[in-house]
């Protein structure tokens, strides 16, 4: 007799059950709530904005899109979007691809896998890119790479440092080669923008993996980390079917990267903005010396 375990589906890492649960107050009022993926508590929304959708119980730090994290780092009213019009498109000829674009975009909101633009943080100004988890998982097709490559040429016309924000599942499949080759487009640019004396500082957030962690992402002069990301090239998961053998507890785990000295610095969202402006602080002071 055929057990029922040969047909439950593997668990996949990069994937989060945050159920959307109905409110048990008792006044009846409407305010959605989530139970954190992390300890199960029931958390509402009005309290996740406030502590930037960071559980307030454990710590857990929730997906979120691009507009809402630029919109916590920055100072108000300095963020100019660039490459807004670039949109992908089906160059291979994939099987539903064009599907899955217009889905991505009706979830997402957005035109692609990342938002480009300039700021300033704390005063001072800087490019800033943030990957978008609801677009197809912010893989990397060519928009992507193209945006954030056009990023950094413009950074370093302009001498400006760059703050990202990753996450990803890695290259567009549906993209195929084309898909991959931004890996080393996008390197090109870091490393030019690099050769100018210029600042990269990347935040990476869960999950960030694949390409855009064998390129961009671990490219930075200073890498940080949210707390408990998963990091890595293939998924634990991947890791543990193709070796046969069990990995580490917490492997791939962004505390698991820094004692590896992967990542330079964990910190916590509700953290970052200051983090950020006294870094781009001790960057702007050394060039006037």
């Amino acid at each position: 007799m055929l057990s029922k375990e040969l047909f439950k589906k593997p668990k996949n890492q990069l994937e989060h059950a945050e159920t959307v649960l109905p409110d048990p107050r008792k006044d009846g009022a409407e305010e959605p709530c989530l139970a954190c993926p992390a300890c199960k508590k029931v958390l509402f929304e009005n309290d996740l904005e406030r502590e930037l959708f960071v559980c307030e119980h454990c710590g857990h730090h929730f997906r979120v899109g691009p507009r809402r994290r630029i919109g916590w780092i920055v100072d108000p009213g300095t963020f100019t979007e660039h490459d807004a019009g670039l949109l992908s498109e089906n160059l291979i000829g994939f099987p539903g691809y064009e599907e899955k674009l217009a889905a991505a975009h009706k979830k997402s909101g957005e035109a692609d896998g990342v938002l480009t633009g300039t700021a300033k943080i704390g005063g001072f100004p800087c490019a800033v890119f943030a990957m978008d988890p609801d677009f197809m998982m912010g893989s990397m097709g060519t928009v992507v790479g193209e945006k954030i490559t056009r990023l950094f040429e413009y950074a370093t016309r302009e001498g400006l440092p760059v703050i990202g924000f990753t996450v990803s599942g890695g290259a567009r499949m549906q993209e195929g080669i084309l898909s991959l080759m931004q890996m080393a487009k996008t390197s090109g640019a870091v490393r030019r923008h690099s050769d100018a004396g210029l600042l990269y500082v990347a935040v990476l957030t869960d999950p960030t993996t694949g390409g855009v962690t064998a390129s961009f992402a671990m490219e930075a002069d200073v890498t940080l980390a949210e707390p408990r990301a998963l990091i890595g090239f293939a998924g634990p998961r991947v890791i543990e079917q193709t070796t046969r053998q069990t990995l580490p507890e917490g492997f791939q785990r962004a505390e698991f990267l820094l004692e590896k000295g992967f990542v330079d610095k964990i910190v916590d969202r509700r953290k970052q903005r200051m983090y950020l402006h006294t870094l781009l602080f001790l960057h702007g002071r050394e060039e006037t010396l």
